[in-house]
């Protein structure tokens, strides 16, 4: 019986593996929202108007790293970095394929993130997620973050999340 891995390793933002996590994160949270909201999937010229608007270059050295999670070799997931100030870092598309999930991937992936984060001399993480994405929110709270004031005005964004990074 062959065992399957996971492995985590930076991945230029504008790649196509990355491009295709995106826009598969993209669609599933936008689908969450409006689904929720309006009872629809998102509207196709709104995604690519909306992935095009954020191609991801803030998660690009030298001021942040965008990760890729393979399992068994195969593109998985992502998790993305950026400094905000010289000791905050902000996690960013946090995903994993829905068919990747309850294999230990996401814990892997934040962790990783977390030590891109140091890497980038970050001593705190931040981070903003919605009420419906129920598992992130499970899944920060079992990694030590702790819901804290909102730090920006997303307007999608109804929790905020922070961890010091030791």
């Amino acid at each position: 019986m062959r065992f399957m891995r996971w492995t985590v390793a930076p991945e230029p933002y504008d790649s196509p593996v990355a491009a295709a996590l995106w826009r598969a994160y993209y669609t599933e949270v936008s689908d969450r929202w409006y689904l929720l909201h309006e009872g629809r999937r998102t509207d196709p010229g709104e995604l690519e108007r909306e992935i095009a608007a954020q191609p991801g270059s803030d998660l690009a050295p030298p001021r942040g790293r965008l990760l890729v999670a393979r399992y068994g070799g195969e593109p998985a997931g992502t998790a993305g970095v950026r400094l905000l100030d010289a000791a905050t870092a902000e996690l960013k598309r946090v995903f994993l394929h829905a068919s990747m999930r309850g294999r230990g991937g996401a814990p892997l992936l934040v962790r990783a993130a977390e030590g891109a984060a140091r890497a980038l001399g970050a001593t705190r993480m931040i981070l903003d997620t919605r009420s419906d994405l129920v598992e992130a929110r499970t899944l920060y709270a079992r990694l030590g973050y702790t819901e804290t004031e909102p730090y920006n005005d997303d307007p999608y964004a109804d929790h905020w999340f922070s961890r010091e990074l030791a």
